[in-house]
């Protein structure tokens, strides 16, 4: 059992207890601290309070240097690229069922489990990774890069439980982490200002921001702190006077400049979208063009698409309705109802 130190995890692993499986909890390092406190040294011991008051074994296990090699360092070349990276995605892919899945299988564990809101079912042979019942908490997004072997050795204990209800279990059986906060934000950042983090290890030039029409508004601290559809931290309130807020439509990187338009402009709206090689968690698209449901950031609901996938492996989607903000570097996953179907990361131009 992958244990974090939160009630989600401690919940899943009682739940897993109370069925008669044999768990062993297990806490993941994927970052280290260069310098100062390190948060999942709280995170750890919480996670030992959690193991012993269930009656399990808890270890750690430090998976930082493959973080750090694989996740992180796909992190800062997305944002050097001027893309908006999700490192969640990644790390579920390679560390937490992958590297994880490895560790156990090595020590003698038939099954992991971890405490996501998702499901996985096996049928006809296939294993189908399925939308949790709690919509506003489901984590299926953050999970459509997994592969058949990776769903065949996984256990979801939370799939059929809504984030109330959880919260409810760890309250009834006395968890220490019951009344813990849900952590926000990546992993490796916390509760840190996000921008003095990154320039610790990117180099970041400052530049103009403009308009559609080629005005200067203000300036930028480095392009890698922005995204499309942002409003936030521009600095450049009031320019315009009434006219509705400042936003995010490009960035140029020959130019290091930042491009905004004041309001909500048709701008920021499209109807296609071009990807990266697409995965399906099937091994193949259920057809080379089909329709499905989509969504281009975790918890948007979910949008009527047709997706074709082109002899390169790549895909071409058309959205019934326009999107707004769609954000290079991101992911859309693709939905068959309950069933994820699996997702690609979404292309610059």
């Amino acid at each position: 059992m992958g244990i974090s130190g939160g009630v989600d995890s401690a919940v899943a692993a009682l739940l897993l207890k109370r069925q008669g499986h044999e768990v062993t909890g297990v806490f993941m390092r994927n970052w280290k601290e260069q310098k100062g406190k390190c948060p999942a040294l709280e995170d750890f011991d919480d996670a030992r309070r959690a193991c012993d008051h269930i009656g399990i074994p808890c270890y750690g296990a430090d998976f930082s240097a493959d973080f750090r090699g694989v996740v992180f360092a796909h992190f800062l070349k997305e944002l050097q690229a001027g893309r908006t990276p999700n490192p969640d995605v990644l790390c579920n892919t390679h560390i937490k069922f992958k590297a994880f899945l490895d560790y156990a299988l090595t020590g003698g564990a038939e099954l992991i489990a971890t405490g996501h809101y998702a499901g996985a079912l096996q049928e006809n042979g296939q294993s189908i990774l399925l939308r949790a019942r709690d919509e506003n908490k489901d984590q299926t997004y953050f999970l459509h890069g997994l592969n058949q072997n990776q769903l065949a050795k996984t256990v979801f204990p939370l799939a059929e439980y809504t984030k109330p209800q959880v919260r409810q279990i760890a309250a009834g059986a006395g968890l220490p982490v019951a009344e813990k906060k849900d952590s926000t934000g990546l992993c490796f950042i916390g509760e840190r200002d996000f921008r003095k983090f990154v320039k610790q290890f990117l180099p970041t030039i400052p530049g103009d921001i403009i308009t559609t029409d080629n005005k200067v508004v203000g300036r930028h601290e480095g392009l890698a702190f922005y995204t499309v559809g942002q409003r936030r931290g521009l600095k450049i309130g009031g320019v315009q006077g009434g006219e509705g807020r400042w936003f995010v439509i490009d960035k140029d990187l020959n130019k290091n400049q930042l491009t905004v338009n004041c309001g909500d402009t048709p701008l920021l709206y499209k109807n296609e979208i071009a990807t990266e090689q697409a995965h399906f968690i099937a091994g193949a698209p259920p057809a080379q063009k089909f329709q499905a449901m989509a969504r281009i950031r975790h918890r948007q609901p979910l949008q009527h698409c047709d997706v074709e996938v082109l002899p390169d492996g790549t895909a071409h989607i058309i959205f019934i309705n326009p999107q707004r903000a769609v954000a290079p570097g991101q992911s859309i996953v693709w939905y068959d109802n309950q069933v994820c179907l699996g997702g690609a990361v979404i292309k610059g131009r």
